[in-house]
């Protein structure tokens, strides 16, 4: 079997509810994956718009997520740390999950949920470490890379 991603809250290629929309509830969705490489040591979520105006807009990063999870349950990143995980700033400036918000009359936006399968137990980042620095730590580290990809559009 292929290491895999995929969230009950929306399918691959589906809309993100509205309750995972920065402008709705705000809270991280729930994912869920299988199929983890031999060798994994940590894993690593990013969440990137590569549709925004500015370019890849980057709205969520979990690093040093234990190699025996299997999921990151709903609103595991709603606005404080939890458990161990380490938190990336995203591009809004925030230690924390931040849901698309596209601008509207945009039209539709791709939102990546990449999950990295990790060589190493953990990133030795800074907590105030940005999305772009947690991606240059962990990049020699990646064995395996799986996507999910949702869509918003806001109207």
């Amino acid at each position: 079997m292929a290491f895999a991603l995929q969230s009950p809250a929306f399918g691959d290629g589906g809309e993100i509810p509205r309750k995972y929309i920065r402008d709705g509830e705000n809270v991280s969705p729930p994912l869920i994956w299988k199929d983890a490489p031999e060798g994994t040591r940590s894993f690593m979520l990013v969440v990137e718009d590569p549709d925004a105006p500015s370019g890849t807009f980057r709205h969520w990063a979990v690093y040093d997520i234990n190699p025996d999870r299997d999921r990151l349950p709903e609103g595991t990143t709603a606005g404080a740390k939890t458990e161990s995980l380490g938190h990336g700033v995203n591009d809004f400036g925030n230690p924390h999950y931040d849901g698309p918000q596209p601008p509207k009359g945009h039209g539709i936006h791709h939102y990546h949920f990449r999950l990295a399968a990790l060589d190493t137990e953990t990133l030795h980042l800074d907590e105030k470490a940005d999305i772009d620095t947690v991606l240059k730590k962990a990049g020699p580290h990646i064995i395996a890379e799986t996507e999910l990809v949702g869509i918003y559009e806001a109207r």
